[in-house]
């Protein structure tokens, strides 16, 4: 039987071409993205991989928990990796991320793209583009010209003011000036409340039921995030007031329980988990189950980092929502772009006139330059079924 044998971690830090100021995070600018890099191997050699966003040596205790609990395991004995998870959630750190690398490994082994391993069949997904910054009137109307230039159809703009009139302002305009031409969406960023750097306004259901009108009138094509995530009865209230869908759903740690709570209280028209954040692949593929059952929409979340993108992408491609629905293609030109956020990888995620073609290769399909990691990366934790390794001289080098 194939076991998880090795594990290692890495921090891992690559350029930006350009600052890219994400609007989520008031105060903040990027220069780098920088995640926690994992890697699993299995007795026979099969690696797999997943990474999640980290400043610095915030995930330095990671280790420990990670060879105690994994090394060992079957990796296809899915629900036991899950339960692993949970018992690391009771020692207070949710990592979802790290399922994904198993799926890696499962995949390779039998030599599929993950997609099609779990069943799916969309190997080209069509995208919609999503911004991360918040842009004055005509900066945003040049990025919405610049996107429906390169092929997108919709795109999603960002707000973010403590005063509700300029968000409104901020959808009204671009709607206006696009003119039908490209559909318009829009993310609230509300459901959870990033103000370590810089304040940020919070909702009310009056004022999201408001911001629901300007944008049903502006003929925009959702509406995501407008109140604070824990709010499952108010958003159910606002989704069925709006005369445009709300979307939502992308870091509800609690994974599947929660999120089949929200489905059957209709807290949104469009369900976004993020297979990173809410639950893992498996997680997230039932919640596209029920919300097939249920007959509302799913498409998942995907800003984050190299890993986020692509696991989400064959999330999306198994869930059977591919040729209904439109997947996040994150990109914030100069600063957040391809380029720079897969700058781990041997090239880069590109999309087509607005689409995305899966991977061929098995597993997750991307491959991870080795002279970059050794470049951008500093493995602080080595851990086999025989052994550990801390390197606390590298960790000092972490920022």
């Amino acid at each position: 039987m194939q076991v998880l044998d090795r594990v290692e971690l890495y921090h891992v830090a690559v350029p930006l071409p350009a600052p890219f100021a994400p609007s989520w995070i008031p105060g903040t600018i990027r220069e780098k993205t920088t995640f926690t890099l994992v890697r699993f191997t299995t007795d026979d050699g099969v690696d797999g991989w997943s990474a999640f966003p980290a400043a610095g040596r915030e995930r330095a205790g990671l280790g420990d928990p990670l060879a105690s609990l994994f090394l060992g395991l079957d990796p296809t004995d899915l629900d036991l990796v899950s339960e692993r998870i949970h018992i690391m959630a009771v020692g207070g750190s949710f990592n979802w991320w790290l399922e994904p690398a198993i799926w890696d490994i499962n995949a390779k082994t039998a030599g599929l793209p993950l997609y099609e391993f779990l069943g799916g069949g969309a190997d080209r997904l069509k995208l919609y583009a999503s911004g991360g910054e918040l842009k004055d009137p005509m900066a945003r109307r040049e990025e919405a010209e610049a996107r429906f230039a390169e092929g997108f159809e919709t795109m999603k703009v960002r707000v973010h003011d403590f005063d509700e009139a300029v968000d409104i302002e901020a959808i009204t305009d671009v709607a206006r000036h696009m003119d039908g031409r490209m559909k318009i969406s829009v993310d609230c960023n509300q459901a959870f409340r990033l103000t370590q750097n810089g304040g940020a306004p919070l909702w009310s259901l009056d004022r999201a039921k408001r911001f629901a009108d300007a944008a049903a009138d502006a003929g925009l094509a959702w509406v995501e995030e407008p109140l604070w995530g824990e709010w499952h009865e108010a958003m159910a209230e606002l989704t069925a007031y709006a005369r445009v869908p709300i979307a939502g759903g992308e870091l509800h740690l609690a994974g599947y329980a929660e999120l089949e709570r929200m489905v059957k209280l209709r807290s949104y028209a469009i369900y976004q988990p993020d297979a990173m954040w809410a639950g893992g692949v498996k997680q997230c593929l039932d919640v596209a189950k029920l919300c097939r059952a249920e007959g509302v929409r799913f498409t998942p979340h995907c800003w984050s980092t190299c890993y986020g993108f692509i696991v989400n992408a064959h999330v999306f491609a198994a869930s059977g929502f591919a040729g209904e629905e439109l997947y996040e293609y994150p990109l914030a030109p100069p600063g957040w772009v391809p380029e720079g956020r897969d700058g781990l990888f041997t090239e880069p995620m590109l999309h087509d006139r607005g689409w995305f073609a899966m991977p061929r290769k098995p597993g997750l399909g991307v491959e991870i330059d080795p002279d970059k990691l050794a470049h951008y990366g500093t493995c602080y934790f080595r851990a086999s079924r025989r052994e550990v390794h801390w390197m606390p001289e590298a960790l000092a080098r972490i920022g």
